[in-house]
């Protein structure tokens, strides 16, 4: 036998009784996986000496071939026993052990996420008014022109429909401005009475410390007979009390929408600014005025109805609109919009 496998034949005997040693004292899982990478991994101990292999002798080259891989099989099937035993061990003593103390405390995960301020306000509104009697309903975002504008008596030649102020997709597709395109859809698809609210998404091109390109809003529509103002005013008060607390006054100033007629912009006492002598004394953020704005409202337009193929002299209802960001940002006195849309941990944090 040539000297070069005479070396190797030594080395497979020498590698044999370390491997032994090696996996017997290994007393973890990745110290035996650590200790097989040793001779079989790639830089391992018995993959170099096949390398050397190549350089034996053609006459020898299989016998000693036949060592190095009945080596080989042998490490590869005493890892695999000791790495059953080992795991058998393991569970033996973790079953034969004390037992847990199912009594302690659980770990706490930190940090606690937190409900975005435009998500609590959205489920407290819709609370307030599933409470007064009003259904959720439901619609989509890409809209159709007629149901976003036309059907809701919007002019042909209404500045909200250029270009430059909607979303416009394909020809005759929208992205919504607005929620009430669900009341149109309600009109269509509904037999009055009914109260429904309208909560989603609503695009528009606008871009400022107060808008966005992209914002929320809850739209709040009842059709009934013999409906009248002073529903409209009861509704808009109570939502004040339970959204800002009890005796907080509602104010409505006269305004103009295509789909309401009369319409009304509506404010409410200023709740940051109260003092304890039930006097608003101002602050930064009613402008010093005592009174911030919340929503849009108004008696529906006989317009709409005669769209939906309802009498107008015999349906009547109301409906109101109002941005959740902005009464996120009044509640919480967040003084720009964009930091309800950054998602900074530090800002969130706060609720």
């Amino acid at each position: 036998m040539s000297e070069l496998a005479t070396g190797i034949d030594q080395s497979l005997e020498d590698l044999r009784t370390r491997y032994r040693e090696a996996f017997a004292s290994a007393e973890s899982e990745p110290a035996l996986r650590e200790a097989n990478a040793r001779y079989l991994g790639k830089k391992g101990e018995l993959t170099s000496l096949l390398k050397d292999l190549g350089k034996v002798p053609n006459e020898q080259r299989r016998a000693i071939g036949e060592k190095v891989n009945k080596l080989k099989q042998e490490i590869e099937a005493a890892f695999a026993t000791t790495l059953v035993a080992m795991t058998q061990a393991k569970r033996k003593a973790e079953l034969e052990g004390p037992p847990f103390d199912l009594t302690l405390p659980g770990r706490t995960l930190q940090p606690r996420g937190h409900i975005h301020p435009i998500s609590q306000v959205r489920q407290d509104v819709i609370a307030i008014f599933r409470d007064l009697g009003f259904a959720v309903h439901d619609g989509p975002q890409v809209e159709f022109e007629a149901n976003n504008f036309e059907k809701l008596g919007f002019p042909p030649d209404h500045p909200a429909i250029d270009m430059q102020d909607s979303f416009w997709t394909t020809d005759g597709l929208v992205l919504r401005t607005h929620t009430s395109n669900i009341q149109v859809r309600a009109l269509h698809g509904q037999t009055p009475p009914f109260a429904f609210i309208a909560p989603g998404a609503v695009y528009r091109r606008d871009d400022d410390a107060t808008h966005s390109p992209m914002f929320h809003q809850l739209e709040a529509f009842l059709v009934d007979e013999g409906v009248s103002f002073a529903h409209l005013r009861g509704i808009l008060e109570e939502f004040a009390t339970r959204m800002y607390g009890p005796g907080t006054p509602v104010r409505l100033r006269p305004s103009y929408f295509p789909f309401v007629e009369p319409g009304a912009e509506v404010d409410v006492g200023c709740p940051f600014c109260l003092g304890s002598d039930g006097v608003r004394a101002g602050c930064n953020v009613c402008k010093h005025t005592g009174w911030i704005e919340i929503l849009g409202c108004g008696m529906i337009h006989p317009v709409v109805f005669e769209q939906a193929g309802l009498d107008p002299e015999r349906w009547t209802g109301f409906a109101l609109g109002m941005g959740l960001e902005r009464v996120a940002m009044v509640r919480y006195d967040i003084p720009n919009i964009k930091l309800l849309f950054d998602n900074d941990p530090r800002f969130l944090a706060q609720f």
